[in-house]
């Protein structure tokens, strides 16, 4: 190989790690997702462009999670956590029988019964509780069709940051 052909294939082949690299982090580590909808208002306008942390697989109470389910990806906010029992009385959330704050929620929760979560079942809602498919339409969520978590705007410019 002459000294012009090296200088190619060197070449092409950093192009191709770079793509490799870029494909295998945005498989396994992180990735882009746009919001659309209203069910995350006022937290979310249906406009933003996030970031999906594919590595948390440890959900908290209040974290918002990408879920995948057969009607596409939803956003949502893990309410209940595995093991736990939620119920909605009166428009008040109760997890394991008592009352919790709901500092997300916008507009009225419809009540329901009590639901027991299983050990890999999450229950998630969208934050305009009047206007959201969620846990309430589609029952628990369970662990391996969360696809991670979400919590930086990266779009628009003005609201960059950690959402609040």
């Amino acid at each position: 190989m002459d000294k012009k052909t090296k200088s190619v294939m060197k070449e092409i082949l950093s192009y191709i790690l770079i793509i490799l690299v870029v494909v295998l982090i945005r498989t396994y580590v992180g990735t882009p997702i746009k919001v659309s909808g209203s069910s995350m208002k006022p937290t979310l306008n249906g406009s933003e462009i996030m970031i999906l942390n594919k590595l948390d697989k440890k959900f908290t109470r209040n974290e918002v999670v990408v879920v995948k389910t057969k009607h596409g990806d939803i956003i949502k906010r893990v309410i209940a956590l595995p093991g736990e029992t939620i119920s909605v009385e009166d428009g008040k959330i109760y997890i394991n029988s008592r009352k919790v704050e709901d500092k997300f929620g916008y507009g009225t929760t419809n009540d329901f019964e009590k639901i027991e979560l299983k050990d890999d079942e999450y229950f998630c809602m969208g934050d305009n509780r009047e206007d959201s498919m969620d846990s309430r339409y589609y029952g628990p969520f369970k662990k391996d069709v969360i696809k991670g978590s979400t919590k930086f705007i990266i779009f628009p410019i003005k609201r960059i940051g950690n959402i609040k």
